[in-house]
């Protein structure tokens, strides 16, 4: 966790309001994970004893980009978060789930219907919280840019696999062995 970056500040009062137990990790230096060194997740939530995860927080503004022009909800970030909360997803076990947080600061004079599911506010500031699971992030993304190394799911996919944040922190339903 960065402590000057106010999405994530807005993620752990998300957390603390829920009474979610959590770890914000220090991402100033990078992190050993066997052999080879992997980017942190910003945090570590344990949901319950059989539902951990790992998340990297992204922060947007919505609507995006001059006033006028189309809006889209952005979804874009960089393969080495990716792979690094896949890693440590797989490294924690199979009650771990590797999540992308996408936090967007929904700017005036957009209004979100009341009801909205993970729509909270901060400082007199209204923010939405989604979620992506890496799994299927992976398998749906595309390159946004190769100089930059960053990846997005098209439209209809991020449709497709985003949820509010709190389906993440429920326990998955495992089937009967």
């Amino acid at each position: 966790m960065i402590r000057s970056n106010p999405y994530e500040a807005v993620f752990e009062a998300y957390l603390r309001e829920r009474r979610l137990g959590y770890i914000a990790v220090d991402e100033a230096k990078r992190t050993l994970l066997g052999e080879t060194d992997v980017k942190s997740p910003d945090f570590v939530v344990l949901a319950s004893p059989d539902c951990k995860l790992v998340v990297d927080v992204k922060g947007r503004k919505f609507p995006s980009g001059k006033a006028g022009s189309p809006s889209s909800w952005q979804c874009w970030t960089e393969e080495e978060d990716v792979d690094g909360l896949s890693r440590w997803a797989a490294h924690f076990g199979p009650n771990c789930r590797a999540v992308l947080a996408f936090l967007y600061h929904i700017q005036p004079p957009y209004v979100l219907p009341a009801g909205t599911p993970d729509y909270f506010r901060f400082k007199d500031q209204r923010y939405l919280l989604r979620g992506v699971d890496v799994a299927d992030y992976r398998e749906h993304m595309r390159v946004r840019s190769q100089r930059w190394h960053t990846v997005h799911l098209p439209s209809a996919a991020f449709r497709l696999c985003v949820k509010p944040f709190s389906h993440f922190v429920v326990p998955p339903v495992h089937a009967p062995a």
